[in-house]
């Protein structure tokens, strides 16, 4: 009998000037999808530093991850179960690299652009708007509560 797992992911928002970092993703339906810059951990890597790589790998971005939203667990449609650590940073550095083959397009969004792309069911889980609003309130963690190696 084989244990279960969930997948272990990190998403990270990202705000500057009132507007959100988003990546746009086709993943094979009508329409395309929004999400942060958000992926799986690697074996061998830390949470925080997977948050960083990802941003890196979506968006070209270098970021500073400023703190940390908690763990959101997500049971998804398919029936896979997702823990999903959630920060929140500051874009530091565009760096120019190619993104990753997944990613059409980033974007800067507003709240009311994300809303509506919300109500049109455009967002790749309800995470999205979750993370984006628990930073809005100001709930967030001092990144020592993560505590790693």
């Amino acid at each position: 009998m084989s244990r279960w797992s969930p997948r272990v992911t990190v998403a990270t928002v990202i705000e500057r000037a009132g507007r959100f970092l988003m990546v746009e993703e086709d993943r094979g339906g009508p329409h395309t999808l929004f999400n942060q810059p958000a992926g799986h951990l690697e074996p061998g890597e830390g949470i925080k530093a997977a948050a960083e790589r990802e941003v890196r790998e979506e968006t070209a971005w270098h970021v500073g991850i400023t703190d940390y939203l908690g763990l959101y667990v997500y049971q998804a449609p398919d029936g896979l179960t997702f823990h999903s650590h959630g920060f929140s940073g500051m874009a530091l550095a565009h760096l120019g690299n190619t993104l990753d083959r997944d990613i059409l397009a980033i974007h800067w969004l507003t709240l009311d652009e994300l809303e509506t792309l919300e109500r049109e069911g455009r967002l790749r889980s309800p995470l999205v708007m979750r993370r984006i609003r628990d930073v809005a309130r100001g709930r967030t963690f001092p990144l020592d509560v993560i505590q790693e190696r």
